[in-house]
């Protein structure tokens, strides 16, 4: 970590943690209009000259547009005077983040390469199944909790994704599905998991805004049911994340003893699993309609005997928590030190953790062929030169 990355103070906590560096804003001046509040965008748009009443009008006008019928150009705002396009279109823009590469696994999952505009790359998933289709969200660009299993965990923390660059995503997802406009019912993209790149809780307040238009029955219009958000452990935001998102909650657990914790996701070393597990227990909304979901990822030898999924079974019955349990096959990747344990052995730690009352699939591993499966993310940045990217995007490779 260098020594000019910002740091920001965690409630209840006395080390702040690392959020990268700042955004860097447009070099023309304009201001994005894509994950402003309401009020946000009336402000901005008075702030640019707009007469206060125009600027209330205008602002609800804009998020239709936005939001319900996918517009990126003012010119196609048909309801708003010709005339006044033009000074919106030298003032503001309709940005997302910009797709460098798409891939299509053989099972039908979808990866994004993002852009940002100051030039950051970051992630995106999508995965199809016949009853929903599930966004996988990223919220920061890299990481920094280093978990030892997870691909996207060996990189560094770049800088947190601002509000506009996480509904972004959801926006291109819906652009590359056709799912505009904006519609309750039919529709391929039905769940969101912030599951990808990065620590939702250490960008909470850029997330919390992000989510708060994603849910908002005149924006993207997704059910605060079909959003969970997943996270490795900071205990301090978890009853935040509750109160003030309302989402339904995912804890990247993957281990029952302090030793196996603490060597797999090191962030164990300052929330242990009793201190985590306590607050699962407290997580407003949640109940046994609305279960806390405990991912464990099947590493072999090292987490997977009969005795671990009993204690797990015990954590979770002693704080009496609404629970379900994922197991996860480990998906590999280059240069990972460990191997996803056997198919046997992942049934029988899943028949004990049933046999306690605790319901426990194992996820189908998804798009592993484009290395979009859970711990796989890491940008082709990390793997291949951009200037090879650039060449192969204008078919020079």
């Amino acid at each position: 970590m260098s020594a000019d990355t910002p740091l920001m103070p965690i409630p209840g906590n006395v080390d702040p943690v690392p959020t990268g560096r700042a955004a860097v804003a447009r070099a023309d001046g304009k201001r994005n209009l894509v994950g402003l509040s309401k009020a946000e965008m009336r402000a901005l748009l008075a702030e640019a000259g707009m007469p206060e009443k125009q600027a209330k009008l205008r602002a609800k006008q804009i998020w239709h547009w936005i939001y319900n019928r996918g517009a990126t150009e003012f010119s196609a705002m048909t309801d708003i005077a010709k005339a006044q396009r033009p000074w919106l279109e030298e003032h503001f823009t309709i940005e997302r983040p910009a797709v460098v590469e798409a891939q299509v696994s053989t099972d039908g999952t979808r990866k994004w390469l993002l852009r940002t505009a100051d030039g950051h790359d970051f992630e995106m998933v999508f995965i199809p199944d016949a009853d929903r289709g599930t966004l996988c969200v990223s919220s920061q660009v890299g990481c920094t909790l280093n978990c030892t299993f997870c691909h996207t965990g060996t990189m560094k923390l770049v800088r947190n994704l601002e509000p506009h660059e996480i509904v972004g995503q959801v926006m291109l997802a819906r652009d590359a599905l056709g799912e505009w406009p904006s519609r309750p019912e039919g529709r391929m993209l039905t769940n969101i998991v912030m599951m990808g790149m990065g620590e939702p809780l250490y960008n909470f307040d850029n997330v919390k805004k992000a989510l708060h238009i994603v849910m908002d029955g005149e924006g993207l219009g997704l059910s605060k049911r079909r959003i969970t958000l997943s996270t490795s452990g900071v205990v301090p935001m978890i009853e935040r994340c509750g109160e003030e998102i309302g989402v339904n909650l995912a804890v990247s657990l993957h281990a029952v003893t302090k030793e196996v914790r603490d060597e797999i996701v090191p962030l164990n070393r300052k929330y242990g699993i009793e201190e985590l597990l306590k607050a699962c227990a407290e997580y407003p909304g949640a109940n046994n309609a609305r279960r806390i979901t405990f991912e464990y990822v099947m590493l072999k030898d090292k987490n997977d005997s009969d005795e671990d999924a009993r204690e797990l079974v015990r954590l979770l019955r002693q704080y009496r928590l609404p629970a379900k349990v994922n197991l996860i096959p480990f998906n590999p990747w280059e240069g990972s030190r460990y191997e996803c344990s056997d198919p046997d052995r992942i049934r029988s730690f899943s028949n004990i953790v049933f046999e306690g009352g605790i319901s426990a699939p194992v996820r189908t591993p998804r798009g592993r062929d484009i290395d979009a499966a859970c711990g796989q993310l890491k940008t082709a940045a990390e793997k291949k030169s951009r200037a090879q990217r650039d060449r192969e995007a204008a078919g020079q490779a």
